[in-house]
């Protein structure tokens, strides 16, 4: 899924012979930068508002760093924040508050009543937002065995005699998937993202333009999340950390999964990944810069200067990454990445703190 690393989106329509799926009437389909925030751009858009990802993204207090390893997974290093987990309202919600949206999220671990739920919206002509494992999609192709559920598309149309949906993602290519494709890509069981069935729906009623001390808070709140997390694993501390363990790769993983370890941290941070581009950050750029249309704040231009250059440091980091990926020996492409990262850190930890000021005066 990168320039490295060719992970192409074939169009699904050989997988079934159905020919009758149209897409809702309004639809339109453009590439998108990230799965969240694409799905519900499109979702936003068919329902008669168009907000940029990046907006969306930046509203939700989208962008932040984690870097975790549970026992006996691989290592991962992401480059999202108020993902839903406990104590966060999630990037969906949150983002659809402060555009007068209201966004519910619901799970099952019926795959049944998923699927009924689904098609329930779909037949009333409602567009769908579910969470899939992308590894279990059938228009994905990798080059290994990769799961990962976190993935999120939107469902813009279905046939019901053939028991198809058309589902849009992050390229401008509609594919038709079987509801059975469907349900076992919502259903996954791999660690550490399974779905559990997750679908969003949205309530268009009230739906209006982001405020601008809403814009301010958003950005106060992920700066504050960057520059204060709860744990080392998180935030400026958890880049620092990362350059601090990533040493320790070779020995802990192994010749065997010291690869696929190198392709997951490439993939999370490349454009292709669903990032934007060097970790969400050239997007949180582009959104400081429409922050500061929305805010009229003299200063935020310049700091969305310092994010794109964040980004261009992260992506030589998702090069190395992906160099070591490749080579006989991945040991030498990952020594060049821990004094990249400090220099991140380095980097962020004071555009966040500007960025904090600027919105708490």
């Amino acid at each position: 899924m990168t320039d490295q690393i060719d992970l192409p989106l074939p169009d699904a329509a050989a997988s079934r012979p159905s020919l009758s799926v149209e897409p809702f009437t309004g639809f339109r389909s453009f590439p998108t930068r990230h799965c969240v925030t694409g799905a519900m751009r499109h979702v936003y858009q068919l329902m008669g508002r168009d907000v940029s990802e990046e907006m969306l993204l930046g509203l939700g207090a989208g962008v932040g760093f984690i870097y975790w390893q549970q026992k006996g997974q691989l290592p991962f290093l992401g480059g999202r924040a108020n993902t839903g987990r406990p104590a966060e309202e999630g990037l969906e919600r949150l983002a659809g508050r402060r555009t007068g949206v209201i966004v519910t999220r619901h799970a099952t671990t019926s795959a049944r009543k998923a699927e009924s739920e689904l098609i329930a919206d779909l037949s009333a002509g409602t567009p769908a937002m579910v969470q899939v494992d992308m590894g279990l999609l059938p228009y994905f192709d990798f080059p290994v065995e990769y799961h990962f559920g976190g993935h999120v598309v939107a469902v813009v149309g279905y046939d019901e005699p053939g028991r198809t949906v058309l589902v849009c993602d992050r390229d401008t290519t509609l594919h038709r998937v079987s509801l059975e494709s469907l349900a076992a890509a919502r259903g996954s069981r791999f660690q550490p993202f399974p779905p559990k069935h997750g679908w969003w729906r949205f309530d268009f009623t009230s739906q209006r333009a982001p405020r601008p001390d809403e814009v301010r808070e958003a950005i106060a709140e992920a700066a504050e999340a960057m520059l204060r997390p709860p744990i080392g694993n998180l935030g400026i501390r958890g880049i620092r950390k990362t350059a601090e363990v990533l040493p320790q790769w070779p020995s802990v993983l192994g010749a065997e999964l010291l690869p696929q370890a190198c392709f997951n941290g490439h993939l999370m941070i490349d454009a292709v990944g669903g990032t934007g581009g060097g970790l969400f950050r050239t997007m949180y750029a582009r959104f400081l810069d429409e922050a500061a249309l929305i805010t009229g704040d003299p200063a935020l231009p310049a700091l969305a200067a310092q994010f794109r250059v964040a980004g261009e440091r992260w992506q030589a980091v998702a090069t190395l990454f992906g160099a070591a990926h490749r080579a006989t020996d991945p040991t030498g492409p990952l020594t060049e990445i821990p004094p990249l990262l400090h220099a991140i850190a380095d980097l962020e930890e004071a555009a966040w703190a500007d960025l904090l000021a600027v919105t708490s005066a």
